[in-house]
Formats: structure tokens, C-alpha cells, sequence
């Protein structure tokens, strides 16, 4: 994981190689997140936020850069990268899209379309302090597929699911966030 190019153009084709999974349930809320990655000081880290307790939906839970799909977006894509501008100021060329993981659907009727993309480093972050409380930068050795092994079931109108949860420091990662962290360290780990 020295190189960023060698490890920027493993992700890619790792993603690349595989059939994304798509949701096009048209009842659902379409989102979008950025699953963004940088590397720093011998190692590549993920970009997490905490939300603010002020924000209307999923108050102080730790997420994606992300949001719901507006029409002038014109694509999912576009969603991403303007949320992440919005929540943290990155730019679209301070951004390369390697590629998407597989929709999740949330429990708050939300089909969210998550793309990875590696940032440019060092980043200087422009948080917008109204939605963003926090800003966690894990590092990827820090994070291991096995530690997703704490499940629990979470009973709905629409009947009983399973959702992850993942602990980093004081901070209890859960729910689509952890879903789509816990693919993604699956794929690198053990790309099909």
C-alpha cells in the first residue's frame, strides 16, 4: 500500500471486475455517498463525518459524505461529489472515482449508490460545521472484515433485518454506513 498509483489502479479494477448490485425500487428516496479514501504517511485512511445533533435526519451518527439526489445532479455520481463539496468542501478535481460499491437500502427508505474515490493528500477540509460535528479519518490496517462479526436484528414494519455494527474508539459505526464499509473491506481484502 506504499504507492498510491499501484494502489489507486488495484481498487479500480477490483471494482471494475465485479457486477455492481443495483436497487431500482422507485419508491425509494435515490442518495448517493462518497466512500473517500487518502493516503498519508505510509498508510491510506477512509473519511468519516459525525453528524450534528441540528441536521433533520440520522443526528449524530457517523456517515459518508453524502445526500439525497437532486434533479439538477443529473446523475448519482454528481450527488456524491456535490454533497461532499457541500459537508466538507472537496472539489470534483480533488476527487478520482475509482467506482461504486452495491445500492444499499436504509431502514428510512433511502436506495443509496456509494462511490469510492481517492482524494488528493494532503486535503485541507472545508467542514460545514451546520451538518458536520466531526471529521474521523480511520486508517484502513486499523479495520478488519472480522470485526463486523457483532450483529444484531432490528425488527421493522416490513419485517426483521440484520445490520452491522463496527466500533471505532467511542464511535459506533451502524446500519448502511456500516454495510457499505463492511463491502468494501470485503472487496480489498478478498477481491473475487
Amino acid at each position: 500500500m506504499k504507492n498510491p498509483g499501484t494502489y489507486t489502479d488495484r481498487i479500480r479494477t477490483i471494482l471494475a471486475s465485479r457486477t455492481q448490485r443495483t436497487i431500482t425500487n422507485e419508491d425509494l428516496i435515490p442518495a448517493a455517498v462518497l466512500l473517500p479514501l487518502f493516503g498519508g504517511e505510509g498508510s491510506y485512511h477512509i473519511l468519516l463525518t459525525k453528524r450534528t445533533h441540528t441536521v433533520k435526519t440520522h443526528k449524530g451518527e457517523i456517515s459518508f459524505p453524502g445526500g439525497v439526489y437532486d434533479q439538477e445532479d443529473k446523475t448519482l455520481e454528481k450527488t456524491a461529489l456535490r454533497e461532499s463539496f457541500e459537508e466538507i468542501g472537496l472539489k470534483e478535481k480533488d476527487i478520482e472515482i475509482l467506482g461504486c460499491l452495491d445500492d444499499v437500502e436504509t431502514t428510512t427508505h433511502y436506495r443509496i449508490r456509494p462511490f469510492v474515490g481517492m482524494i488528493r493528500y494532503p486535503f485541507r477540509f472545508t467542514v460545514n460545521r451546520d451538518e458536520i460535528e466531526q471529521l474521523l479519518e480511520v486508517p484502513l490496517d486499523h479495520l478488519h472484515v472480522e470485526d463486523f462479526a457483532k450483529q444484531t436484528r432490528l425488527s421493522l414494519q416490513t419485517g426483521d433485518r440484520i445490520i452491522y455494527l463496527y466500533r471505532y474508539g467511542q464511535h459506533i459505526i451502524w446500519g448502511a454506513t456500516a454495510a457499505i464499509l463492511k463491502q468494501f473491506l470485503e472487496l480489498i481484502r478478498h477481491p473475487q
